[in-house]
């Protein structure tokens, strides 16, 4: 079997000091399993990034996952893609692998923010339920921009990049993907209604449900997160 050790010597300075000192700072944070909750545009994954930050924890994006398994026209990519064009939610079997394969990773050792695939998780912690009124989204859909390599997110109105259709860091173009338009939106919000709500309740019964004000500003939903996580 082929080795996978690596050679040190072959990794830049900068790359292993930073990895050392992550090590550090993450050493005595506790362990935390949490789930996000909450239709399209409602925020998840700008809380995530900070989240993954604060708590040393391994952001696990079904969505980002699924769309990367798209691109690469895998045969789960493949099945995955007919449902996300009709706007509906992938189905369970063509996610729980690459999320269970995920959760192995190393840098999931503290333990995870599951965002995008809010189902009976077992060993959930913390659920957080992004709350907002469906007539709020559409204006924050349309005019999201990504960036696919990093998975930055801009938009036109509240958060554009410094240069119109360009990321800031990369200088690379960004992009609108597909199911952010208006009609898929609707189907989405449907779909997402229809099958997270039972969830949602199965979560509140066992008292583990933070249901946070997902329509205020950035730095007002990051102090609510805060203060459930605290």
């Amino acid at each position: 079997m082929a080795s996978s050790s690596v050679n040190l010597e072959e990794i830049p300075s900068e790359s292993l000091m930073n990895e050392l000192l992550r090590r550090m700072k993450c050493a005595p944070k506790p362990e935390k399993r949490l789930i996000l909750i909450g239709p399209p545009g409602s925020g998840k994954g700008t809380q995530s990034a900070i989240i993954k930050d604060e708590h040393c924890l391994c952001h696990l994006a079904a969505g980002d996952m699924l769309r990367a398994a798209v691109s690469a026209k895998t045969p789960l990519g493949i099945k995955a893609k007919e449902a996300m064009d009709k706007g509906e939610l992938v189905s369970d079997d063509l996610v729980v692998g690459i999320i269970d394969e995920a959760m192995k990773k190393p840098s999931c050792k503290k333990g995870f923010i599951l965002d995008g695939f809010p189902r009976t998780v077992a060993q959930a912690q913390k659920v957080l339920d992004f709350a907002i009124d469906d007539a709020v989204l559409e204006e924050r859909i349309s005019g999201r921009w990504i960036h696919p390599a990093s998975g930055r997110s801009y938009h036109t109105k509240f958060a554009p990049p410094r240069v119109p259709g360009v990321d800031d860091v990369t200088g690379e173009p960004l992009i609108q993907r597909k199911d952010d338009s208006a009609a898929v939106l609707k189907s989405r919000l449907e779909s997402f209604h229809r099958q997270t709500q039972p969830v949602i309740n199965y979560y509140s019964k066992k008292g583990i449900v933070a249901t946070l004000h997902a329509e205020k500003p950035l730095t007002d939903v990051t102090d609510e997160v805060r203060k459930v996580l605290s």
